[in-house]
């Protein structure tokens, strides 16, 4: 870290009275945030948010066209936040307006990057769980707070504390860049795959009417990165409050369904056939007005994406980031695939990965 950008925090600090706060770097991840618990001298403790705002390439814009979007990079073209912690503090603001659990906002400067919050814990899911915590009530309240979600109506724009930033819908310029990612990456990391201009086509004819669905169905707010490793559990609270929110500044209007396979397609742990039938149960008995059928169907397709895009993204982290630990997760992630290809409907995509991606390359 430039000696510049620590005198920026350390003034951003002193201004907000916590100079003398004790500061404890925290674990990081695949983002380029960087963050640390505080101590203030009175007790008890906060998160200290880093964001470099030039660290990522631009975030999309409401009106930006397609052609715009390629030239502006990643995060336009798939409608990520690019980090901004303006986007962070509105989205928390709304949500806990919805009674839900995102820390409370006590200091931001999003012109430069940085936030103080609310310190949630470190009751994460994933490592409750791993520690021997029965699952079920856990993944009992995460379908509440989804509901929750899937029920409010979000408003295109969100404000909070002076900022605005839009709730944009994941539309097919920005699905069709999370299917790109696979064929892009996965030879990269595959050296035995190779992709012909002919099968490439395919995949683009077999995903267009399945990215046709996504988007007209961009009704809900979604949290986007909806899973064990960023929910902790607050028991003291009630309801779909007892779930701690957490790397929810990507938020964008989608199909309810991507959620759900965020929280069930899990990267980083197993989850069972049992529980996602259990998961899946709730949410239907919550929402009885649902098309059960219907939105399976749609749960396996885009969950079928999604798994597509997060194993484009881990064979890009290993090969040109070189973070080789996230190749562990890509096994899990193609059983979790096998599953969504299960579905009838899906038997042209299923044939293209059969032909194209032999078993032994689904390592």
């Amino acid at each position: 870290m430039s000696s510049d950008r620590e005198t920026l925090k350390a003034g951003f600090l002193a201004a907000h009275g916590l100079a003398d706060a004790r500061r404890q770097p925290l674990a990081g991840d695949a983002s380029t945030r960087a963050y640390e618990r505080l101590y203030p001298a009175a007790g008890g403790s906060l998160i200290f948010m880093d964001q470099p705002p030039s660290a990522e390439t631009q975030p999309c814009t409401p009106a930006m066209t397609p052609a715009e979007r390629q030239a502006a990079g990643y995060n336009a073209l798939a409608r990520l936040a690019a980090g901004r912690v303006d986007a962070f503090v509105t989205v928390a603001a709304w949500l806990k307006a919805q009674g839900l659990s995102a820390p409370a906002i006590l200091a931001q400067d999003a012109a430069n990057g940085l936030a103080v919050l609310e310190d949630l814990g470190d009751g994460l899911f994933a490592s409750l769980i791993l520690e021997g915590q029965d699952e079920a009530p856990l993944y009992d309240a995460a379908i509440e707070a989804l509901v929750r979600l899937h029920e409010a109506t979000a408003p295109p724009v969100l404000e909070h504390d002076g900022l605005a930033w839009p709730l944009l819908d994941y539309d097919a310029v920005a699905l069709k860049t999370a299917g790109d990612l696979l064929p892009e990456w996965l030879p990269k990391l595959k050296t035995e795959l190779a992709f012909t201009a002919e099968a490439v086509a395919q995949w683009d004819a077999i995903w267009a009417p399945i990215i046709a669905r996504g988007a007209a169905g961009a009704s809900v707010f979604c949290h986007r990165d909806y899973h064990a490793e960023n929910l902790i559990w607050l028991p003291d609270r009630t309801g779909p409050a007892r779930v701690g929110l957490l790397d929810f500044q990507d938020a964008v209007r989608a199909h309810p369904a991507w959620d759900m396979s965020m929280l069930l397609h899990d990267a980083r742990r197993d989850v069972t056939p049992e529980r996602e039938a259990a998961s899946l149960d709730r949410y239907f008995a919550l929402r009885p007005d649902l098309d059960r059928e219907a939105f399976l169907a749609d749960y396996h397709a885009l969950g079928a994406l999604n798994i597509s895009r997060i194993l484009g993204i881990f064979a890009r982290l290993v090969f040109r980031d070189g973070k080789p630990r996230y190749a562990a997760f890509m096994p899990r992630l193609w059983g979790y695939l096998d599953l969504c290809l299960a579905d009838p409907s899906l038997a042209d995509l299923k044939a293209w990965f059969d032909a194209h991606v032999p078993a032994e390359s689904r390592q």
